[in-house]
């Protein structure tokens, strides 16, 4: 069977270097068949530069602070029958495009969702999870080695994580993409339940997974710590409008509101914010909610087809994965015999372990090599004993065994 064009859309404001990141993990994909788009501020279109990337992918000039707006932008230039998303401070697998599309070979399916992994490489974010008329989260049960088509019960949708996610483009662009309402927060959730409501169906595929760094923000600063709530209080109001039977809504925002201060007063307790920066965004939270029930809800057109040719991306993996192992203090000498084999085309694994009992930690660098370190007897999978008697060879295959289907081992 003949593999669909896909577009990957990149929205990115404010993360150049973050960006030249996503960009270096998606030009070296194990597929033959995708285009990117990058929708972007001036910091964002520099890094496709500095990249090298200007001829080879489509740069969509956008600096409003809304995503779903930005989107948008990238769906109407988008000529695959597939698109697929991702966040500026993400990085995919090798082999993440081709799981995410593979379930769309059932026509009945029209959205999937792939599992995401944080900060340390290995343990997860997100898996799989459906949502209701409230914005809550519930998660799902499913098989973590093959995609799963969803159908969820009557009022709630499976949810997709909007920075590792992928729409039939003809089914996104007739729901009218994402509504522009949704300037930050719950706008891939608002899609999730439009499209339940309209009958679709929706694909976990957990094997298909991306690195989500969670990098700082005009909302966020890089503790993850809040620096301003207002849009999130608004999307919430929005949605409620949306999705929430209006006798329930009053009792939603007080739980949504109870549980932000919650964590706020966590984050205060390890002194990531002060007690004027608790009150300050306490009121910032109220103030947009307050304004997210002004906010103008309009009708979405259909975004109709791209007036822009498809543009293939030719993938820089052009030989066959390979694996480089050995002490920590051999690094500065694997580091540059990893990034020479990278250079020529090869997907490269390095693995540089110390005699500890130090943490995993994984990531891909700029130049392409995903290294992973930590302790010969350290915790990879988080959920394993913390110390394990073994030999070097056989921590090794250990984890190139955990890694194998995702980097064509």
């Amino acid at each position: 069977m003949t593999t669909p064009p896909v577009s990957v859309i990149v929205v990115s404001r404010g993360r150049g270097e973050s960006l030249g990141l996503t960009l270096t993990g998606l030009s070296r994909l194990f597929h033959d068949h995708y285009e990117i788009v990058v929708v972007a501020d001036a910091e964002g279109q520099d890094a496709v530069r500095r990249a090298g990337l200007q001829d080879e992918v489509k740069v969509v000039p956008f600096a409003d602070p809304n995503i779903s707006a930005a989107r948008n932008r990238g769906i109407m230039q988008a000529a695959g029958e597939i698109i697929a998303f991702i966040d500026d401070d993400a990085v995919p697998e090798p082999s993440w495009l081709s799981y995410l599309t593979a379930p769309f070979t059932d026509p009945e399916v029209a959205a999937v969702g792939g599992f995401v992994i944080g900060r340390n490489g290995i343990s997860f974010q997100w898996k799989a999870s459906s949502v209701d008329h409230t914005g809550s989260a519930t998660p799902l049960a499913v098989d973590e080695t093959r995609a799963t088509a969803l159908t969820p019960p009557a009022g709630r949708a499976i949810k997709t994580e909007g920075t590792n996610m992928a729409f039939r483009r003809s089914v996104l662009a007739g729901l009218g993409g994402f509504d522009p309402a949704y300037r930050f927060f719950l706008d891939e959730t608002d899609l999730n339940m439009r499209l339940a409501k309209a009958g679709y169906v929706t694909a976990i595929a957990p094997m298909a997974r991306v690195h989500h760094a969670f990098a700082a923000s005009p909302r966020r600063a890089a503790s993850r710590a809040p620096t301003d709530l207002f849009e999130i209080g608004a999307s919430l109001s929005v949605y409620l409008r949306r999705h929430c039977p209006v006798a329930d809504r009053a009792h939603v925002v007080a739980a949504f509101t109870k549980a932000r201060d919650r964590s706020l007063i966590d984050h205060m307790v390890v002194g990531r914010l002060e007690p004027r920066d608790v009150r300050r965004l306490r009121r910032r939270l109220a103030e947009g909610i307050a304004a997210g029930q002004q906010r103008p809800l309009t009708p979405l057109p259909d975004l109709g087809h791209s007036a822009a040719a498809f543009r293939p991306f030719e993938t820089r993996i052009r030989q066959p994965s390979v694996t480089i192992a050995g002490r920590i203090w051999q690094g500065r000498r694997l580091r540059a015999q990893a990034a020479a084999k990278a250079a020529q085309g090869a997907c490269v694994s390095l693995f540089l372990l110390s005699h500890t009992t130090r943490r995993h930690r994984v990531r891909m660098r700029p130049d392409g090599v995903w290294e992973q370190t930590g302790g010969l007897w350290g915790r990879s999978d988080r959920r394993t004993k913390i110390m394990r008697l073994t030999t070097f060879r056989k921590r090794i295959s250990k984890e190139i065994q955990r890694i194998s289907l995702l980097r064509g081992l």
